[in-house]
C-alpha cells in the first residue's frame, strides 16, 4: 500500500515514515503534485505554523493536487496535527488564514477556547502530553461510539465549530476540544498517532485498510 506523506516544509517527517512501516505500509515522500497524484493514500503531517505551512502548500502546487486526489478520485486522506488545521475554512494564528477548507470550523488559540471555563484553572498551552480522546461517533478508526484511547497530543490552536464532522474529542482547561474528525473520505487527528505507540499504531493500521 503506497502511502504518501506530504513534503511541504512543515512535518515530523522521520517519525511519521517509521510509523506508517511499522503499520505495514510503503511511505514515500511526496514532495511534487506529480507524485501526490501516485498515491494510494495520502497523510498530511505538520507542525509550526499556520500560515506559512499553507503559503508552501500553495507555492508548490500542492493544494491543487490534494484536492484532486482526495475530493475528486476519493483517495484515503489522514491530517494530523497541524495537517488536520489546515482543513478547516479558517485559521486564526498570527492573523487569519485561508484553510482548505475540507472542513467546516476555524481554528482558534486554546486559550481563547478554554477562557472563562466553569471552575477551571488557566491551563497551561501548548497542550502537551498524553491525553484521552472519547469517540462520538463511529468510526472505522476508533470502533462504536462511547470507546476511549489515550493519544499523545502536542498543540496550541484547535478547531471549533466543525459540528457533526468531530468524530472525537477531549479534555482540556475545563472544557473539551475536537481531537479527531472525518467527512466522507476525509479523516483527520489533531494527536499525533506517530508518537502514541500501541494506540497510534493501531489507528495508522486502520487507515491503511480504510475503505470509505
Amino acid at each position: 500500500m503506497r502511502v504518501a506523506i506530504v513534503e511541504y516544509g512543515a512535518g515530523n517527517l522521520a517519525s511519521v515514515q517509521g510509523a506508517v512501516v511499522a503499520a505495514g505500509g510503503e511511505p514515500f515522500l511526496a514532495v511534487t503534485p506529480e507524485q501526490v497524484a501516485t498515491a494510494e493514500r495520502l497523510i498530511l503531517p505538520g507542525v509550526g505554523a499556520a500560515g506559512t505551512a499553507l503559503a508552501e502548500l500553495r507555492r508548490r502546487g500542492l493544494e491543487d493536487a490534494l484536492a484532486d486526489a482526495a475530493l475528486r478520485r476519493g483517495r484515503p486522506f489522514l491530517g494530523i496535527c497541524l495537517g488536520m488545521q489546515l482543513l478547516a475554512e479558517r485559521l486564526h494564528e498570527f492573523g487569519e488564514h485561508r484553510g482548505l477548507g475540507w472542513i467546516p470550523g476555524a481554528v482558534l488559540d486554546l486559550r481563547e477556547l478554554t477562557a472563562g471555563a466553569a471552575g477551571a484553572a488557566a491551563p497551561r498551552v501548548p497542550h502537551m502530553g498524553w491525553n484521552t480522546a472519547t469517540v462520538r461517533q463511529y468510526a472505522a478508526f476508533f470502533g462504536p461510539s462511547g470507546g476511549t484511547r489515550h493519544y499523545y497530543f502536542c498543540h496550541s490552536y484547535a478547531l471549533t465549530g466543525a459540528g457533526d464532522a468531530v468524530i472525537a474529542d477531549t479534555p482540556f482547561g475545563g472544557t473539551t476540544v475536537a481531537a479527531a474528525v472525518l467527512r466522507g473520505n476525509v479523516a483527520g487527528t489533531q494527536f499525533h498517532p506517530e508518537k502514541s505507540q500501541t494506540n497510534g499504531r493501531r489507528l495508522l493500521e486502520a487507515f491503511l485498510h480504510w475503505a470509505p
